[in-house]
């Protein structure tokens, strides 16, 4: 849930999706994706994660700079 600002959200393979505040996202499991601040605004949000049984986190490779800064 966004709480401030404006950002993207992108799913892989997907266009991505401004962000403002009161925006929700629901990101399903093994969904890769990225969310982060525009270029012009902070960012703030609140994640909510459901608890799981053996699950984990990935951090995968940044956000490539080409593609960011193609966003308007």
């Amino acid at each position: 849930m966004v709480t401030a600002g404006r950002g993207w959200y992108q799913e892989w393979g997907k266009p991505a999706r401004e962000l403002k505040a009161g925006d929700v996202v629901n990101i399903p499991s093994e969904v890769k994706h990225w969310h982060g601040a525009a270029k012009d605004s902070a960012f703030q949000h609140l994640a909510i994660e459901v608890p799981g049984e053996e699950t984990s986190n990935e951090w995968c490779e940044p956000v490539d700079s080409a593609a960011y800064d193609a966003l308007p």
